[in-house]
């Protein structure tokens, strides 16, 4: 076990033969289960004095269940009873025990930015709220941080950076660390790094059972490999031990261009110019997206992107000439500490984007390079869309083209996320005030925006989806990888510590075929 390892924790760890060779203790979750099952008084009763001090229970006469059980997205979301805040990890085993003891469904919840519609397959149930297990030590020798499970971007951002420290996070700095982790981890740093996976040391893990365990490269190396990708299938991180580097700049450098639809075909060549095929320097990557602004017109969408190097803007010059020499209706650029970067550029707490209440239905696809024609056509069908039906207008079409070295580098077969081989990433947020009405338009939309993009990739290549971003009713193969051995391989871990599919809540993974 790792130093840093709360003695809380260390008095309920057992070895992971231990945990082989147990039953599971527990009832299979029931539907039939009242929301009353949980709200009872018995619940606060019973699982209360089982808590440490600081833990907290709380239903929905409670004006915090509110703010714990409101999410980024409303649609298909979870029907929670009640939240229960541990006050230490060894909380979340005892929360888990209990759950199981009664048939009660559970699901661990940091800020509420999961959108898939698989979540909304709870009910009934208790949320674990991680959020206050927000504790970060950096080791003393510097190359590696502790943090508990419920740290989120912009902390783990701003507190490594003031101690001169970097690493790898989601882009969203209101999003937390280990639930897109657990996907794999795109961000801004995975030019230079890897992905969020691809800097984890250790884990601390509560498992279908209650059991707490720690595993690592060393120890359950296969349940380590299947945590790395696809970990919502099998446990609850409660703490974590992730590499850390020191920084080498003190600014980053970044441009937001915005430019009207007639120069799409140029821009785009643009960026595939400067994304070569995935190649693109380290220090370099970009961010684009379809959009209303209705400052610039309110007749037709405009395209933003934001140009990103991680140094000075001297540094960063060779790279611009082509877009300026395209013509942008506006450009907006700084220098400024990483720290400030999501919220400076659309993607932090503070920003629209982490705005929570809304429904957002996601359609991602993975590509290798841009096909213009399919952007142009993609571009027509977000105008379409979105004047045919205004309320959703304030849908944004995102490009996602991070420098890709670092996660390049990792061996794709050491852990279960799949998709190393895509160099884009693409995802249509369909954004609106909850109302079922628009649902099956907005699901619609996506679907054909999804194949859009699937007829313009190289003829023969599968269609991929980023777990993260997935809608929730892709097959699996699809999310966790076309090779046969992948699946065999997360359903053979599936059956072994999560037989009954208590983890059955965010893109599962099926026992069977």
């Amino acid at each position: 076990m790792q130093p840093f390892v709360s003695l809380a924790l260390a008095a309920v760890l057992v070895t992971l033969s231990r945990v082989n060779a147990s039953p599971y203790p527990f009832n299979v979750a029931r539907n039939d289960v009242s929301p009353l099952a949980t709200r009872s008084a018995d619940f606060i009763r019973q699982l209360g004095p089982q808590l440490s001090t600081n833990a907290t229970i709380f239903t929905d006469d409670d004006p915090r269940f509110i703010n714990a059980t409101t999410r980024w997205s409303e649609y298909s979301k979870p029907q929670i009873s009640v939240v229960v805040d541990p006050g230490t990890e060894a909380d979340v085993a005892i929360i888990v025990k209990y759950a199981n003891s009664h048939g009660l469904p559970f699901l661990a919840v940091n800020r509420g930015h999961g959108s898939t519609e698989t979540l909304g397959k709870l009910k009934h149930g208790i949320e674990i709220h991680v959020r206050t297990l927000d504790e970060i030590r950096i080791s003393p020798n510097g190359t590696s941080a502790f943090m508990q499970g419920g740290v989120y971007g912009d902390q783990v951002i701003s507190t490594l950076w003031d101690a001169g420290y970097v690493t790898t996070t989601g882009s969203c700095g209101c999003v937390g660390l280990m639930g897109p982790g657990l996907g794999g981890g795109y961000g801004r740093y995975m030019g230079f790094y890897g992905l969020i996976i691809d800097n984890l040391l250790s884990m601390n893990v509560v498992l279908a059972n209650g059991s707490a365990v720690t595993i690592s490269e060393s120890s359950a190396p296969d349940l380590w490999w299947g945590m790395r990708g696809a970990g919502h299938n099998f446990g609850i991180v409660t703490s974590f031990n992730l590499k850390i580097y020191k920084r080498s700049v003190d600014e980053w450098f970044y441009i937001t261009y915005i430019f009207r639809q007639d120069k799409l075909e140029s821009l785009f060549e643009v960026v595939n110019a400067m994304m070569n095929n995935g190649t693109q320097p380290k220090e370099l990557m970009n961010y684009a997206l379809y959009a209303w602004v209705p400052s610039i017109s309110t007749t037709e969408p405009v395209i933003i992107i934001t140009i990103y190097y991680v140094g000075t803007a001297e540094q960063a010059a060779q790279y611009l000439g082509p877009y300026n020499a395209l013509g942008p209706v506006s450009s907006v650029n700084d220098s400024i500490p990483y720290p400030g970067i999501p919220d400076a550029t659309g993607t932090g707490s503070t920003s629209a984007l982490c705005q929570l209440g809304l429904t957002h239905v996601s359609a991602p696809i993975g590509l290798l390079t841009y096909n213009i024609t399919s952007n142009r056509q993609a571009y027509e069908l977000y105008k379409k869309k979105t004047v045919e039906i205004p309320a959703l207008n304030g849908s944004i079409l995102v490009f996602e083209g991070y420098s890709l070295g670092g996660m390049k580098a990792v061996d794709p077969d050491s852990s279960a996320f799949p998709h190393r081989g895509d160099n884009i990433l693409i995802d249509l947020s369909v954004a609106y005030t909850p109302d079922s009405s628009l649902d099956a338009a907005a699901i619609s939309w996506g679907k054909e925006m999804t194949q859009l993009f699937h007829d313009g990739d190289e003829p023969g290549r599968p269609l991929t989806t980023y777990v993260n971003y997935a809608f929730g009713d892709e097959p699996a193969q699809q999310m966790y990888g076309y090779e046969p051995w992948r699946l065999q391989k997360l359903r053979a871990l599936k059956k072994q510590y999560d037989p009954h599919n208590r983890f059955g809540y965010y893109n599962p993974i099926s026992l069977s075929e």
